[in-house]
């Protein structure tokens, strides 16, 4: 058994949500070259959909790390893994990393439901659709799919 610890650095992406916090192109490439000298072996380089300025940096800090995994998030929506997979084309190591809101709130606000478990599972068979419809496998190699806010989801509803 491998018993290597495998670091994922969510700096480029989650870090931009601290207030004030906005890195351009070239300042975020030295951040991704810094996390490859550290030895992080997973950069979350951004949200591609997101904005243009976020789809160019995925593909600019593919292009300028040698090993590590560069990582998109998407949504679990056809256009935004479509988009991921577009800005991920350089990278050498690829990765999807899909977020699926799961508390009451995020079900409520995000899906405009009260039913926790129904988009969920609404959106888990159109994941496993649109990777097999897409062949996201070949063209990625590795898919994380995240439940967030999951330690907020009620026990009842799982």
């Amino acid at each position: 058994m491998d018993n290597r610890l495998f670091i994922f650095d969510t700096t480029l992406r989650d870090g931009e949500q601290v207030p004030g916090c906005q890195l351009n192109t070239v300042e975020k490439i030295q951040v991704a070259k810094a996390l490859e000298a550290l030895g992080v072996d997973v950069i979350e380089a951004g949200f591609p959909i997101s904005s243009p300025g976020d789809f160019n940096s995925v593909i600019e800090i593919s292009k300028a790390v040698t090993w590590p995994t560069i990582c998109a998030l998407t949504r679990a929506v056809q256009k935004d893994i479509d988009v991921a997979v577009d800005a991920l084309k350089f990278a050498k190591h690829k990765r999807i990393h899909t977020g699926i809101g799961t508390s009451d709130s995020h079900i409520k606000y995000k899906f405009n439901s009260i039913i926790s478990y129904l988009p969920i599972t609404q959106e888990i068979p159109q994941l496993v659709i649109l990777k097999s419809n897409f062949n996201i496998i070949p063209l990625v190699c590795n898919f994380d799919l995240t439940a967030t806010h999951s330690v907020k989801v009620r026990s009842s509803k799982v």
